[in-house]
């Protein structure tokens, strides 16, 4: 993804955005907007959008139904989320890159603000690993692969392979370089040629793309 220049809050609350105030403290830019239709996806093409769950209209998974419309176009990510209130799975797969609990820590939050513009996901590592072995268990071990997808899994090395099976565990950039002995920058510059190898745009589509081709890891690397 581009590099994020801008956080934009969709706060719909009489009180104050402390989540904004918190993010202008480690020196990200932000805006505030108190109603959609302010909202210009042109006009901010490098923003990050955050979404308060509090005050938003649901669909009937507890996830604002704004976030459905943003997530095909922009990074988006919720905060002001209540536990018990959101079906997580649901969010992950809509694309949704994380979620900020309305009583989480703000040093959790703060880590999470910077992870996610960083371009990584920001979810339980349970739910992670929990979604990916349910859609790896889904596959039909006996589907055929077509051509183009198994030249695609060929030209993934064995080390970008290990690497999207430790993604698929939730693991993040720091926890990957320790794992393998390699430099966080050297791990970046792995899962930026594992998406374009893959056509992923984020870490979300990855984790689909690896649903239909988990099985097939082991003939290729």
């Amino acid at each position: 993804m581009n590099t994020v220049n801008e956080l934009i809050f969709v706060h719909q609350l009489v009180a104050p955005c402390h989540l904004a105030i918190l993010a202008e403290s480690i020196g990200l830019k932000t805006r505030i907007v108190k109603h959609v239709g302010e909202l210009d996806l042109d006009k901010h093409p490098q923003a990050f959008y955050l979404i308060a769950q509090k005050g938003a209209a649901l669909d009937n998974k507890g996830i604002p139904l704004l976030a459905s419309r943003l997530t095909p176009h922009v990074p988006v990510a919720l905060y002001q989320v209540e536990r018990h209130s959101l079906d997580q799975e649901a969010a992950l797969l809509l694309g949704i890159r994380g979620l900020l609990f309305a009583d989480q820590r703000m040093d959790l939050m703060l880590t999470g603000l910077r992870k996610m513009v960083a371009d990584e996901l920001w979810f339980d590592r349970p739910l992670i690993s929990k979604m990916f072995r349910r859609l790896v268990n889904k596959l039909d071990t006996n589907s055929d692969v077509s051509p183009d997808a198994m030249a695609m899994l060929q030209s993934l090395t064995g080390r970008e392979c290990t690497i999207i099976q430790l993604v698929g565990s939730g693991a993040r950039n720091k926890e990957i370089a320790d794992r393998l002995c390699i430099s966080e920058h050297t791990v970046k510059a792995h899962i930026s040629s594992i998406f374009r190898k893959t056509q992923s745009r984020n870490r979300v589509e990855l984790l689909r793309w690896a649903q239909s081709h988990q099985s097939h890891f082991a003939l290729v690397s």
